[in-house]
């Protein structure tokens, strides 16, 4: 028989549902026994329990990553409690962490992750037992976390908890990047940096799926064949080569309608000069730390380009932007329209290795966490 303490309680006006900790229904003399004694008290409770988390009190280097038992959050009205399974690492966890996203502190870091619904608040369309997935919401790096209902997503069948995890967050970015921030289409050419990480493999499949011409960057020849089984026109490999005049030469010097760059200080200047007039340079990252200021009369000397510094929060900004993201994306994984990488796997308490991982810039593709 399971251990008392493995179940939780959720109470509804039509009556009481015991589930245990896969979301299903227990029945029995111990569902009994506890809905006798909630019917006694009149009350609705979760027993707490502590759980796992990585939890932040300063902002620095890896050492700040705190694996640690906290108190396990309980939902509110229009939320609903994820038990997490697989959690995505993402460059902003690592902004979040350097205090260059500065926050309250102490606080859990992590932004995506997938697992099943625990518990919900009232006013919410979710079951126990769902399996979601979701993003844009601080706390992933634990057990459970807490997350507003409208951000969370079902997922199709066929897709488990680390394909979930490993989509939203960079799958919804590359989508908003090709599809609204600049729509590409058959007459475009876009460079890209950064082809072969999370969201470049997947930015690359979708611009190649819109039928743009594109030009992917990498540090290393296998992440170039890795980018070139996505769908890139040609990779060029900046460690060896410089991207602008590799860039000029393959566009005859006229130069690419759009820069998708993650890279930030160290790729932006040349990237302006890699565009053609009236280009546009989206710098939607700053993994090489932060572009400093700029004049904006540089923009009408380079030709009257664009620059525009996107975040996906406006990209998604009720739950139907997010849902018709969220569904293109489980739309093609089903079709096999769109390949998913996960690169590394680390358990939650090892989740410095996976830091250090992805700031190393080994990486080609998603990195998880697992709980």
């Amino acid at each position: 028989m399971p251990t008392y303490w493995s179940y939780y309680i959720s109470v509804y006006t039509e009556g009481y549902k015991i589930y245990d900790t896969n979301g299903c229904e227990c029945i029995g003399f111990v569902n009994l026994c506890i809905a006798s004694i909630l019917i006694y008290t009149k009350s609705t409770f979760i027993m707490e329990i502590d759980m796992y988390a990585v939890r932040l009190h300063e902002y620095g280097d890896r050492e700040v990553l705190n694996y640690e038992k906290i108190e396990t959050p309980t939902p509110n009205s229009g939320e609903v409690l994820i038990k997490t399974e697989a959690i995505g690492v993402n460059f902003i966890d690592i902004y979040h962490r350097t205090g260059s996203y500065a926050g309250e502190l102490p606080f859990v870091p992590g932004m995506e992750a997938a697992g099943i619904v625990d518990s919900i608040g009232p006013g919410v369309d979710f079951n126990i037992g769902d399996r979601v997935a979701y993003a844009m919401c601080m706390g992933s790096y634990a057990q459970y976390v807490v997350v507003p209902s409208w951000k969370v997503v079902t997922l199709p069948k066929g897709v488990n908890s680390q394909l979930g995890a490993a989509v939203m967050l960079q799958g919804m970015t590359a989508h908003y990047l090709s599809h609204s921030t600049y729509p590409l289409g058959s007459k475009d050419t876009a460079l890209v940096h950064a082809a072969a990480g999370g969201v470049g493999l997947l930015l690359v499949q979708m611009a190649n799926k819109r039928g743009a011409r594109v030009i992917g960057t990498v540090s290393s020849h296998e992440k170039a064949k890795r980018v070139m089984e996505a769908g890139a026109d040609e990779v060029i490999v900046y460690t060896e080569n410089d991207f602008e005049s590799e860039t000029m030469k393959l566009t005859n010097a006229i130069g690419v309608d759009v820069v998708y760059d993650s890279v930030g200080k160290t790729t932006f200047e040349k990237s302006l000069n890699c565009l053609k007039p009236r280009g546009n340079m989206i710098l939607f990252g700053q993994s090489s730390g932060r572009v400093p200021p700029i004049d904006p009369q540089i923009l009408n000397e380079k030709g009257s380009i664009f620059i525009t510094r996107p975040t996906l929060g406006d990209y998604a900004r009720d739950r139907d932007e997010l849902l018709n993201r969220a569904t293109d994306i489980f739309d093609w994984i089903a079709k096999g329209e769109l390949d998913v990488n996960i690169d590394r796997v680390f358990p939650l308490e090892k989740v410095s290795e996976a830091h250090n991982y992805l700031e190393s810039r080994m990486s080609s593709g998603k990195i998880l966490l697992t709980v």
